[in-house]
Formats: structure tokens, sequence, C-alpha cells
């Protein structure tokens, strides 16, 4: 796991700069992470939050009800079955080990047996958890340890960049399978006033 995590920071580095010259040009609200920001990686981190929230939602909104159980081959996750992970493993459990707070209880479980809208607004909701749980983070505190699974701790800068790891692979699945589809992803749709 260590090298995984070495791997996402490494890949991750040149993010912020990146995040806050793409804010710059979509009018976000969130203050750009730049060289003058307090906590460059912090801010980095909420905005990717948003922008992750944003796509992932859009592609989940896109996919049709009838092909939630779409899977590309049998060893692959079915689309609902990324909902899920993202819902409960991906945002309620990174997002709250890294704003180090407990998710709120949900009336229900996420499973594959919920329908679409269910998942979509499941999805919402713990993105709604994730924006709450970052909003006081601050970059004191990107060495400290915390325990995400497994015996062995990571650094909160490390926790950090395996939240934004797991967005970005799952992302990545379901512009597959969106394609696989016959369907454009949020992200290869043509950007409005272009």
């Amino acid at each position: 796991m260590q090298v995984r995590s070495m791997l996402l920071m490494i890949a991750c580095a040149g993010v912020p700069s990146a995040l806050a010259a793409q804010a710059a040009s979509s009018g976000t609200s969130t203050p750009p992470a730049t060289a003058t920001s307090a906590n460059p990686v912090s801010d980095a981190l909420r905005q990717i939050e948003q922008r992750y929230a944003r796509i992932l939602v859009a592609a989940a909104e896109a996919m049709p009800a009838e092909k939630y159980n779409y899977r590309p081959t049998p060893a692959q996750m079915s689309f609902a079955q990324i909902q899920v992970h993202l819902a409960n493993e991906g945002n309620d459990l990174l997002c709250g080990k890294v704003g180090g707070t407990t998710p709120p209880p949900r009336a229900t479980t996420a499973d594959t047996t919920a329908g679409k809208d269910q998942l979509v607004a499941r999805l919402k909701e713990t993105f709604q958890f994730c924006e709450q749980a970052f909003a006081k983070l601050d970059d004191s505190k990107l060495s400290q340890q915390i325990q995400l699974f497994g015996p062995n701790p990571f650094t909160m800068a490390a926790a950090m960049f395996i939240t934004v790891g797991d967005w970005a692979d799952h992302y990545s699945q379901e512009a597959n399978y969106l394609r696989l589809n016959g369907i454009m992803p949020p992200t290869a749709q043509p950007r409005r006033g272009m």
C-alpha cells in the first residue's frame, strides 16, 4: 500500500496549480490553491472534491436506470456497485477519516438493490458530507497519522491523496462504462461558451 500512496502523491503533485488555473477560468467559489494560500493542500482537496462531486454525480445521472447492472466483464463491478462503493467506502469512510468526523446516520444502507434515483441521491448526500468534513481542514496536520484501513496508519496527506485517487479511479470506470453504452461522459462533453 505504501507504493500506491507514493504513486498517488507523485501523480497529484501538479494538481494544485492545475486546479487553480481551472478555478480561475470557471469562476468557482473556492479560493484557488496558490503559493500564497496558507493551506494550499487543503484548499486543493476542497476544489478537487467539488469537481469530482460534479462529474461523478453527472455520470451517475447520465447512465440509464436499466443499465445500472451493466458491467463490461463478469469480474468487474456493476455501475450500481460503483455508486454503492463511492457512497459507503469512498465518501463516508474516506471523507470521514480525512475530516476527522463521523458520517451522519443514514436512514437506509446503500446497496445495489436500490434504484438509480436512490443511488444518485445517496451519492449527492455523501458528497455534501465530504464538503462539510473538509470545510475546516488546514495544512497543519498533514503529517498526522490516521487509521484508514489495515494495521498500518497513513499520514493525513496520504489519506487525502488516496481519497482523490479513489474518485479518479471510479470516474474513469464510469466514463468507460458510459462510452461502452454509447453515452458521452460528462468530462468529454463540449464546454459551454466555447
